[in-house]
């Protein structure tokens, strides 16, 4: 029996506020928005081929205080793109802030971005889009 990771959560502080920027600026697609009732959704966003994020919404004051800061200030998580320059400047038209120069690496073009909520990710522009 095979075993895959089909979602992460991510908190957030609004619904709408997540699919604007994961969406329009990052271009995930929105594979999901449901309404769960009592004002909770089930939102899903990301690839058709996987690499999906469940956009949740902070529920209380200890969510809340997450937002932004849920892998502890490092980069938690990676996009990737087959047009850095075009992608970079969507994001920043979207409210995202680079904290670097793009760099080359070995494995590709990558730089460091903090969503609007303050996640922290690297943008890659992979050798190999295969990767």
């Amino acid at each position: 029996m095979a075993t895959r990771l089909a979602l992460t959560t991510l908190v957030v502080p609004d619904y709408d506020a997540g699919i604007a920027f994961f969406v329009g600026a990052l271009g995930f697609d929105l594979i999901e928005d449901s309404d769960m009732g009592g004002g909770k959704r089930w939102v899903v966003v990301g690839g058709k081929d996987g690499g999906r994020l469940l956009l949740a919404r902070a529920a209380n004051d200890v969510q809340v205080a997450v937002i932004g800061n849920q892998t502890g200030g490092r980069v938690g998580f990676f996009a990737h793109t087959d047009n850095f320059t075009g992608t970079q400047a969507r994001l920043v038209e979207g409210g995202a802030i680079f904290h670097e120069e793009p760099r080359h690496e070995s494995y590709g073009r990558v730089a460091v971005f903090s969503d609007p909520f303050g996640n922290r990710w690297d943008l890659i522009e992979p050798k190999d889009m295969g990767q």
